[in-house]
């Protein structure tokens, strides 16, 4: 049985004629070596699963490797939820981890986790895969805890951590071909699914281009395919969107948007609070704890004590005047914008509206618009951490 780190890559090249391809292993990596997306979660990894097309490898110690096309449905107990977590609790040192996390993320959904530097984004995400155990809580991903899986179970999940752990000395295309080997994604099936995945991503005009010579947003694509070359049911994305620019960014999001259609679940951390939109539900993690989760526009309302309206006079209002509108608006917060224009924080912006334009009649105003008012994620996330850092001050 080799071992990822010897050896050679001879059948990457079986799909189109070139020269087979030996990895030179004395060259770096541009990769962490503890955390590899092609074989995550310390998946055991099989040379000679390639070289045999039937669909059975027979190792040096007589195990036999089921392909990826041949798990059974029944391996992962079936749940409504592909992640279930309660407590979850993991300390690296006093005040620093990953605390009392409550998670409940329903299949086919995108579920955003949104957070500074140093938040505990990865960590989270290394308690789910299984990576590392928590002290404390109690998880289940796809019915089952993830320190119990094995090799087939662990084929449900795909994880593309941060930083790259692709070769820069292959081809785009001998890299995800090895990436399927690594799966023992049958041979039969390997070269369909390897165009199929360039493609997905954008890449196929450019499959022959060496590693090295790609472009750092051609090379997170790359990534993005290698994770979902073994057709994972369930994705971690480790902040996929990290550095590169926003149109890139947004075709990152329409190919997630894809992949749930197709019945995926996404768990994606981010830094650009932005992307909560995208999202199907999101959780803001502030030093290790989870401090709001709700869809995106629950957030906003958590955020911002209710709906916004602005409303736009034709000339300013006295102060008595201001009085009047706020009780008029039920408003539980509000704030002059301009000569004659006002936000106001409401319960129900629709049923506002309505009652500020007879209001305004009635006392001989001028409403020149009533409009409603999204305020972006940036704002939304500094709200919800700076009501989190008020209220851990005046419990101190």
């Amino acid at each position: 049985m080799g071992d990822i780190n010897e050896g050679t890559v001879s059948e990457a090249e079986r799909s189109e004629t070139e020269s087979p391809v030996v990895i030179d292993h004395s060259q770096p990596r541009a990769v962490n070596p503890e955390v590899d997306p092609i074989a995550p979660l310390g998946m055991e990894v099989l040379d000679e699963a390639a070289a045999f097309p039937a669909g059975e490898t027979e190792s040096v110690a007589g195990d036999v490797v089921t392909t990826i096309d041949e798990r059974p449905q029944e391996t992962v107990t079936p749940t409504d939820s592909a992640v279930w977590a309660r407590g979850l609790s993991k300390e690296f040192e006093p005040g620093v981890g990953v605390f009392d996390l409550d998670l409940d993320i329903p299949k086919g959904s995108i579920f955003g986790f949104i957070g500074p530097s140093g938040s505990g984004k990865t960590s989270t995400i290394r308690l789910l895969t299984g990576i590392i155990a928590a002290d404390s809580g109690d998880l289940l991903v796809l019915g089952k805890s993830p320190l119990e899986f094995d090799r087939i179970a662990r084929s449900y999940l795909g994880y593309m951590p941060q930083l790259s752990v692709l070769y820069p000395e292959l081809t785009l295309r001998q890299n995800l071909n090895f990436a399927a080997s690594l799966f023992s994604v049958r041979w039969r099936g390997r070269r369909r699914r390897v165009r199929e995945m360039l493609d997905f991503v954008d890449l196929l005009s450019a499959r022959n281009r060496l590693l090295r010579n790609a472009s750092g947003g051609m090379q997170r694509r790359l990534a993005l395919a290698a994770t979902l070359i073994h057709e994972p049911e369930l994705l971690f994305l480790d902040e996929p969107t990290a550095g590169i620019d926003p149109v890139l960014r947004r075709k990152f999001w329409d190919r997630f948007i894809d992949l749930k259609e197709q019945g995926r679940t996404i768990f994606v951390t981010t830094q650009y609070v932005g992307e909560a939109a995208y999202c199907d539900k999101v959780g803001v993690l502030s030093r290790g704890r989870l401090i709001a989760i709700d869809t995106p526009e629950g957030l906003r309302r958590q955020a911002m004590g209710g709906e916004v309206l602005d409303v736009r006079f034709e000339s300013a209002l006295t102060s008595e005047q201001i009085s009047r509108l706020v009780e008029a608006a039920r408003a539980t917060r509000w704030e002059a914008r301009g000569p004659g224009e006002y936000r106001l924080v409401v319960e129900d912006a629709g049923d506002v509206a309505a009652d500020l334009s007879e209001w305004a009649t009635a006392n001989s105003l001028v409403v020149e618009s009533v409009e409603p008012y999204q305020p972006p994620f940036d704002d939304v996330f500094v709200e919800l951490v700076t009501r989190l850092d008020v209220e851990e001050e005046s419990d101190g």
